[in-house]
């Protein structure tokens, strides 16, 4: 089963219109998370929507909308004003244009969304549009509305559905000059160059996104189960720095480590469908996926460990 929708609507280009719906493609509530507590009751911190001058609570019933003109000058906006001013986008997906992927600034883009047809209507519509972008090697770019505001959207086929990755508007992408214009015209030599494309060379490899590991997020697990199980928290040794200020001979260095016996490599851990499953178990529960079938002993214990 999916999870919820985020927006439903249509999807249009020209006259071929489907109706759709549109799904987060990414999720971060794997990760471990924290509340605030107050240290000397343990209890959490609860936050409350306060009159800045009067310091009373405000219900949410009487918070409206405003825009600052100056200091304490607002302009109130209502939700039936914001309302009338809503686009077509609210509702459709309108395909304005198709560009080369490679036309597109990485630094444009947001998050990626999954797109599939909604209810039993409207798939061989959606086929022709998802095909003609496949064929045409292109990328169509249209309009959405999420979150009250209309977002730029690019859409691309991924197998039998759509991925639609939202993005930015050129206003909210900072120039790169006044970041890079202080750096310094430095001349690299072929030496360097050489050494450099051979450790480049040794390190070759595939995208293979299963093979990383949220290092920190382990470690949190880690700390979570020590503390959990009542074993002492030493901090680990941090690695040593190293004084070789010779750039040319960081380069040989580098390359001399890189073809170093790979055995000495810690092979990293795939990580986990859902990362919190790696905590222990609370007493008397069992885990939300042992309900249906029981875990082998073994790797159970070495999840908790």
């Amino acid at each position: 089963m999916a999870p919820r929708a985020n927006w439903k609507g249509f999807l249009r280009l020209s006259l071929v219109t489907c109706p759709v719906a549109l799904y987060p493609a990414t999720s971060e509530s794997e990760k471990i998370s924290f509340n605030q507590l107050n240290r000397q009751t343990g209890h959490r911190i609860k936050y409350l929507k306060v009159d800045a001058d009067t310091g009373d609570e405000v219900p949410n019933e009487d918070i409206v909308k405003g825009y600052q003109l100056e200091k304490d000058q607002f302009i109130e906006v209502t939700k039936e004003e914001l309302e009338e001013i809503a686009l077509e986008s609210t509702r459709t997906i309108e395909i304005d244009e198709f560009v080369d992927k490679s036309d597109i600034d990485p630094r444009y883009l947001i998050r990626p969304y999954y797109i599939r047809p909604d209810g039993k209507v409207g798939h061989d519509a959606f086929a022709v549009i998802r095909e003609t972008i496949r064929e045409m090697d292109k990328v169509a770019i249209g309009r959405v509305v999420l979150t009250n505001r209309e977002h730029i959207i690019a859409l691309e086929p991924m197998d039998k559905g759509l991925v639609g990755t939202l993005l930015r508007y050129p206003y909210e992408v900072r120039s790169e000059q006044e970041y890079f214009d202080e750096i310094q015209d430095v001349k690299v030599t072929k030496d360097m160059l050489d050494l450099a494309r051979h450790i480049v060379n040794q390190k070759a490899g595939n995208f293979e996104p299963e093979k990383f590991e949220d290092h920190y997020e382990t470690a949190l697990i880690e700390l979570i189960n020590q503390k959990r199980a009542g074993k002492p928290i030493t901090p680990k040794e941090k690695p040593a720095a190293t004084n070789v200020v010779n750039l040319m001979e960081a380069l040989r260095r580098s390359v001399g480590q890189e073809a170093a016996p790979a055995k000495a490599a810690k092979k990293p851990r795939k990580a986990a469908a859902g990362q919190k499953e790696m905590l222990m178990p609370i007493a008397g529960k069992k885990p939300a996926k042992e309900a249906g079938a029981k875990k082998p002993a073994a790797r159970s214990q070495r999840k908790s460990a």
